[in-house]
């Protein structure tokens, strides 16, 4: 049926003078082609823009995301944004040959995670170009991939390319917090027959810096914010009794920082281990292999988890993020509260860490529930051959031969709430990395500018040969 978009915001932008916003750059840093020019100046206005939850300027950025899609030919009427609260989403509509066809969604989140300033070697919210990389909260962490989707999308409307059917972008304003225009965006487009996400999946790149694997995400990790709350009666200080509220709280949190959940391995991990061997550095290949073969190797299991880019991908991982307690230097501390993020591995349910955490913890006076969050329960998305296919081409395009396979996501994205309506969403993302220089949610986050080119390149070529 044909695509029906609800009561929304229509943003008829007025016209905009859209010149390069970038940092001056060196000549060898300076994107080559058009594609990557216009995704650094998308990427740099947009790390300009502090999307951080409560700052309201996750409206203020869609805005100028839709001034440049009216100024590169979208028509007003097809760029719309759905105000939610203080954030919102952004919908634009490219459309397609067949228009009752059930349409392709891209999607990328604008929102961010809180920084500050104070800790960074560099303003967050200032895009700083450095060493062939761009640092700034976002840059990564979906502001890079959704600029080379806006640059490539942009660039085929330019050039008259019109897809088989309609191809919707769609940008949520609060996938790092509580997804509720994410629900909202799923609901609205409902009736889709694929999501592709560019906030997850990608390349990696070895220590030298040459592509050795590609990840297709099918699948991820569900997301779990647990709540650990004690209380005690206190008193003066000088008078310590048996108990204290914040010595309990902080031996329930070593116990479960050295906890690990078993391993497991579903066909989705199999296929992504046994893929991932021919191309991985030489001390992990070994492991993953015979952790492909035997779930329960745990010296196989001991090598994974040492490194960060591996960890996630093997079992459920619950660590301890933040804490709070007492009320007074000199009284015992009445009550204290914690929570423990878990990221969760398909087919095991929220219900069930819980209890998992409860035995960890062994105390009865420590009280563990989930704090709702907007996430849903992790479900795979079988792989499709078309999908598959159209990133075969591009990834090749882009690094003949090389290695690509299906993988889960360790971290929550926006795809869930596609799943969970049916709709399969894949994540490929166009930025390649080293791991070490991962820096998503955290310190001087950063993109490498080599990746801009050949990413906008990429989704182009992937577009086009699916939408063929």
């Amino acid at each position: 049926m044909p695509f029906k978009m609800p009561s929304l915001t229509v943003l008829l932008a007025a016209p905009l003078a859209l010149g390069p916003l970038s940092p001056a750059l060196a000549a060898d840093e300076t994107p080559a082609t058009p594609g990557g020019q216009e995704a650094l100046a998308v990427l740099t206005e947009a790390v300009a823009v502090p999307t951080v939850e409560g700052r309201g300027q996750v409206p203020v950025l869609a805005d100028k995301l839709a001034r440049r899609l009216i100024a590169a030919g979208f028509a007003p009427s097809d760029v719309q944004f759905t105000p939610v609260g203080e954030t919102g989403y952004l919908i634009a509509r490219y459309p397609g040959r067949d228009r009752k066809a059930l349409p392709t969604l891209v999607i990328a989140h604008m929102d961010v995670v809180e920084a500050k300033p104070a800790d960074w070697e560099r303003d967050p919210f200032t895009p700083v170009i450095e060493d062939g990389y761009l640092f700034g909260r976002g840059a990564l962490d979906n502001k890079g991939d959704l600029a080379m989707v806006m640059a490539a999308v942009m660039g085929l409307h330019r050039a008259g390319w019109v897809p088989a059917h309609d191809l919707i972008l769609a940008f949520s304003g609060d996938e790092e917090t509580q997804m509720a225009t994410t629900a909202a965006m799923a609901k609205a487009l409902g009736k889709a027959d694929l999501v592709l996400n560019a906030d997850a999946g990608a390349g990696t790149l070895d220590a030298s810096g040459k592509p050795f694997v590609y990840e297709v995400q099918a699948g991820e990790k569900t997301y779990g914010d647990y709540t650990l709350t004690i209380s005690d009666p206190g008193g003066h200080s000088s008078r310590p009794g048996k108990t204290n509220a914040i010595a309990a709280m902080s031996a329930a949190m070593e116990k479960i920082w050295a906890y690990h959940f078993p391993v497991q391995v579903s066909p989705l991990t199999k296929a992504y281990l046994e893929g991932s061997a021919a191309s991985a550095p030489a001390e992990v290949a070994g492991a993953m292999r015979a952790l492909a073969a035997n779930p329960t190797d745990a010296e196989a299991a001991a090598t994974l988890s040492a490194r960060p880019e591996y960890v996630g991908v093997i079992r459920t991982t619950c660590v301890p993020t933040m804490i709070a307690g007492g009320h007074a230097p000199n009284a015992l501390p009445q009550s204290v509260s914690a929570n423990v993020n878990c990221r969760i591995f398909p087919g095991t349910s929220r219900a069930a860490v819980l209890d998992r955490l409860t035995k960890v913890v062994d105390n009865p006076a420590i009280h563990i529930a989930f704090t709702e969050n907007g996430t849903l329960e992790s479900i795979e998305s079988p792989l499709r051959k078309d999908v598959l296919h159209a990133v075969e081409i591009a990834v090749h395009q882009r690094s003949p031969g090389l290695t690509i396979v299906p993988g889960m996501s360790a971290g929550a994205t926006d795809s869930m709430h596609f799943r969970s309506r049916g709709i399969p969403a894949f994540g490929i993302s166009a930025t390649y990395m080293r791991a070490q220089d991962e820096f998503a949610h955290g310190l001087n986050e950063r993109l490498p500018l080599a990746t801009l080119d050949p990413g906008v390149k990429q989704w182009q070529t992937v577009l086009t040969t699916l939408l063929k």
